[in-house]
């Protein structure tokens, strides 16, 4: 990597990590542990940008920080959740749009990294989540609306703010 790419970088991480800090709600009460924030917009943007290994780099890197300073509640398993539900997105998004880049494949990538962030996150609620709360798998199955419903509206929203914002700073970036 070049250091300009690096600092790109950087700057995209820490950007994500305040994000957090700065941005950080419950959509329902239900479930309050499912928390919107803003953090994986500056890691779509550094996939498009950068690619999908440098994606992932990122998701791993912002997680871990954001694990341990701004979300430190959710311990470990916040941490490999943030990891499984970004990196699912970008690795779909990403391969999507770093082989074509043209605005329409972009649309496809996020809409596609929604939908499986969605499904992944689901399947992978079913199996952290009786372990993060304690509580027996029948109580997770019954909250699954909810959390399909906020990985939707999540991932719907970043992506949204992805395609708003990335046409105005990728070429800063490159």
């Amino acid at each position: 990597m070049n250091i300009k790419k690096t600092a790109a970088m950087g700057l995209l991480a820490a950007i994500s990590i305040v994000g957090v800090w700065l941005v950080r709600f419950s959509i329902f009460p239900q479930v309050e542990f499912l928390e919107y924030d803003p953090a994986d917009i500056p890691i779509f943007i550094t996939t498009f940008a950068f690619g999908t290994v440098p994606g992932l780099l990122l998701t791993a890197v912002v997680s871990i920080i954001q694990g341990v300073t701004v979300s430190a509640k959710s311990g470990i398993i916040g941490i490999i959740m943030h990891i499984v539900a970004t990196g699912s997105f970008v690795i779909s998004a990403g391969l999507i749009y770093n082989r074509k880049k043209t605005r329409t494949r972009a649309y496809i990538a996020l809409f596609v990294g929604v939908l499986v962030m969605t499904t992944v996150m689901i399947l992978w609620n079913l199996v952290m989540t009786p372990i993060y709360m304690g509580a027996p798998r029948a109580v997770i199955v019954s909250l699954l609306p909810y959390i399909a419903a906020f990985n939707l509206i999540k991932a719907g929203i970043n992506a949204l703010l992805t395609a708003v914002l990335y046409k105005r700073v990728h070429r800063e970036l490159e």
